[in-house]
């Protein structure tokens, strides 16, 4: 059978993938659709079932800049689309319970640092969230940050800065659950 076209007639064909099914090229090309088609579906399905391994939401410890130890843990989570981080505790054996950050601004000020959200305001932006601050309670400085995770989700790089994301400073922060 062929379909009219402008006065022409045309054979009808099966698709392009895979036209020739008895040849070898016909079966090999076969075969790659299906290799493709096995190894895309399941990897969506596994991202669509929103495993922790692609979200930053979960418990944190944080690494000190001076010696590179765990020094404090952060738990991460979600709020209408909004990051949110709390601190949850010191690992730090030299620091008092409970600190109060007494460098803090505004509604911060003297308040405890066990608590307190320190990361606020991220939002999902492909493979990073972005738009929020942090605040570091040691210097009481609020920063612009943008997070992302790397090593398959088991660490959590921050980016820091005023202004411009080129001008800042980088911290790792490594998944404790």
């Amino acid at each position: 059978m062929s379909l009219p076209l402008r006065g022409l007639t045309y054979p009808r064909t099966r698709p392009v993938v895979c036209q020739q099914q008895r040849s070898v090229l016909g079966r090999a090309c076969r075969a790659i659709v299906l290799l493709v088609v096995g190894l895309v579906l399941p990897m969506q399905a596994s991202s669509a079932q929103g495993g922790t391994s692609l979200s930053p939401v979960g418990t944190w410890h944080t690494i000190d800049d001076v010696d590179g130890k765990p020094s404090g843990i952060v738990v991460i989570r979600e709020e209408k689309g909004v990051l949110i981080g709390t601190v949850r505790g010191s690992l730090r054996k030299d620091e008092q319970d409970n600190p109060m950050c007494d460098k803090c601004p505004g509604a911060r000020k003297g308040k405890p640092i066990v608590g307190m959200d320190i990361l606020t305001g991220l939002r999902a932006d492909g493979d990073e969230w972005t738009g929020g601050e942090i605040l570091d309670p040691d210097t009481g400085k609020v920063y612009k940050v943008k997070i992302r995770l790397t090593d398959g989700g088991k660490k959590l790089v921050l980016r820091g800065f005023i202004g411009f994301s080129l001008i800042g400073q980088s911290q790792t922060w490594v998944r404790a659950d």
